[in-house]
């Protein structure tokens, strides 16, 4: 049985959570110049600065909003699974990787109707419309199958014969006017409780051209658009009374303009072998997390090879141009939330990222060779980095400024509308955000 906590009087409102994938704090100034984003900030409460988590990713971070724990105790560490012998390894896709209870399952547990689309970390979940972020990684599969394998098959065929023509792969605007028009056919059609939905347009953007290039604000102003057309369905539902609306981000990014391969560093100091652009035998193997990188050791309790490995990374930070910014031991490392497994983690300069090829050393960006123009992944402390939360509906106080808070806390703050309980998570609900109910738990973490 699900714990559900009970307001006296209150009754369980829908709840609409949108992830803008890569939207930060710096752009609410735009956002909040634009119609439909600019309603729903004077309809509800809102905190512009929110600490995401260590490393500032997007499977990490949307497993943490859902759970309300940092990623070293829900054990989503990264985007990508540990592999260095794949050149392409496999992304956490599947629910079966976290460890402990998400708000899906709670809601699920409390006999409400809940849907994901293209939400991290969801496959094989038990959601009851479930479109999940999962891609085919095998040259002998293909997205249908990947996707009805991982999903609700019956509800993925609806959106794929309605709106399959509007994608071109993972390209985007495309994909997000997919989640668009399979969201307002879900809202309307299947009628769920709780609906997670996860749009990636800005984020792939900005990878592209930069977090504050003109195509940037164009892919907010769809954003924007999109909020609009949810907002007249709600409307014209009759249900913007009974219904919850979360915006929220997940990270920011940087503008980078080079990349750096430790992989190829280890390569040659011999303590892994190459094969193509990968590693085979390996006795240390790095893996990106974009603008951190973690570094492991196959054998932890190898002290002379960990001495060796800190010798190097500390000789690599200290050289001209080495983007690097900081080395952390695994025992920092965890200490952040990010992986307890990890024997070292690095973070890079402003300007630069990690990749995990070893054929090079470094790479500089050029017009057509892949190499990022923005990138996230860095320490969630680092200055002009946070993202948002906002929250409009019923549950929520119209014109409540939250001065700050962490991303571990939007779990329990959603958990809390909802009438439910997210056990042993790291977040606080924030109760200044609600309209009912003062006995919890916690102020943000300015003043804290």
């Amino acid at each position: 049985m699900s714990r559900r906590m009970k307001y006296i009087g209150k009754k369980t409102n829908k709840m609409l959570v949108i992830s803008l994938d890569a939207v930060g704090s710096k752009d609410l100034k735009f956002l909040e110049t634009l119609p439909n984003f600019s309603r729903l900030v004077r309809q509800g409460a809102i905190c512009r600065h929110v600490k995401s988590v260590c490393p500032s990713l997007t499977y990490p971070a949307h497993v943490s909003i859902v759970t309300g724990k940092l990623p070293s105790h829900h054990k989503i560490v990264n985007n990508l699974r540990f592999q260095p012998k794949r050149e392409n390894p496999d992304w956490f896709w599947q629910r079966r990787f976290i460890r402990g209870t998400t708000l899906y399952d709670e809601a699920r547990k409390a006999g409400l109707k809940t849907a994901s689309l293209l939400w991290p970390v969801t496959g094989k979940a038990d959601i009851s419309y479930n479109l999940p972020e999962v891609w085919s990684n095998r040259f002998w599969d293909n997205q249908l199958m990947v996707s009805f394998r991982n999903g609700s098959p019956w509800y993925e065929l609806d959106l794929f014969k309605r709106y399959g023509h509007m994608l071109d792969g993972i390209r985007q605007p495309m994909l997000d006017h997919f989640v668009q028009a399979s969201l307002l056919r879900t809202i309307s059609h299947y009628r769920p409780d709780l609906t997670l939905a996860h749009f990636t347009d800005v984020d792939t953007i900005r990878h592209e051209f930069g977090v504050d290039s003109k195509e940037a604000e164009e892919a907010l102003k769809r954003h924007d658009l999109r909020i609009g057309e949810l907002l007249g369905l709600i409307d014209r539902l009759g249900e913007t009374k009974t219904t919850n609306i979360i915006l929220l981000g997940d990270h920011f990014q940087k503008n980078v303009n080079q990349v750096l391969y430790p992989n190829y560093h280890i390569v040659q100091k011999g303590w892994a072998n190459r094969k193509g652009n990968r590693l085979s035998k390996w006795e240390v193997a790095a893996q990106t997390c974009d603008g951190a990188c973690y570094i492991y050791l196959k054998n932890r309790k190898d002290k002379e090879r960990m001495l060796q490995v800190a010798l190097w990374l500390k000789e690599w930070k200290s050289s001209p141009g080495s983007g690097i910014r900081a080395v952390y031991t695994g025992k920092q490392a965890r200490e952040k939330g990010a992986d307890p497994r990890c024997s070292f983690m690095l973070e890079a300069e402003d300007g630069f990222y990690f990749k995990n090829g070893c054929g090079e050393p470094q790479q500089k960006a050029k017009k057509g060779n892949g190499v990022h123009r923005g990138a996230h992944g860095y320490d969630p402390d680092r200055p002009d980095y946070d993202t948002f939360f906002l929250a409009s509906g019923p549950d929520f106080q119209p014109g409540i400024q939250i001065p700050g808070m962490y991303l571990i806390d939007e779990g329990p703050i959603m958990a809390r509308a909802l009438g439910l309980e997210l056990e042993d998570a790291d977040g606080v609900v924030i109760n200044q955000f609600f309209t009912f109910g003062n006995s919890c738990c916690g102020e943000g973490f300015i003043g804290k």
